[in-house]
């Protein structure tokens, strides 16, 4: 920490203003303690960073209907097995729901997905 403080030191001198280096720690710790834990967030991220896992929750989105691992496996020409265990870590997250109808169990996204999908509307568009 010491040589964190010599620099915030250097920073607030340089700013010539009146607050006093521990005040700006203070501050800076007050931030901190203020944001949410980021475990959650960084585990949903790391959820979606699997272009087969977003590419699952965008197909789900576009569609009225639910679908079945079968027709995500039509689509994505992924094995039945590694959409199966993709829509487990979309389930553990809330971002899919699955539906039991006889022998089949359907899927569709969340409200929490639905809302993600359309923050991320236009990202990287121009």
């Amino acid at each position: 920490m010491p040589d964190q403080t010599d620099r915030l030191e250097r920073l607030v001198a340089a700013e010539g203003g009146a607050e006093s280096v521990t005040d700006r720690i203070q501050r800076l710790d007050d931030l901190e303690d203020a944001l949410p834990p980021v475990e959650a967030h960084v585990e949903l991220l790391s959820v979606l960073a699997s272009e087969t896992r977003y590419r699952i929750v965008q197909l789900l989105d576009a569609t009225e209907d639910d679908l079945a691992v079968a027709e995500l496996d039509a689509i994505l020409g992924a094995s039945e097995s590694a959409i199966s265990h993709a829509l487990g870590r979309l389930v553990d997250q809330d971002l899919v729901e699955r539906r039991r109808s006889g022998k089949w169990v359907y899927y569709d996204t969340t409200p929490r997905a639905e809302e993600i999908l359309a923050a991320l509307a236009g990202v990287g568009e121009e």
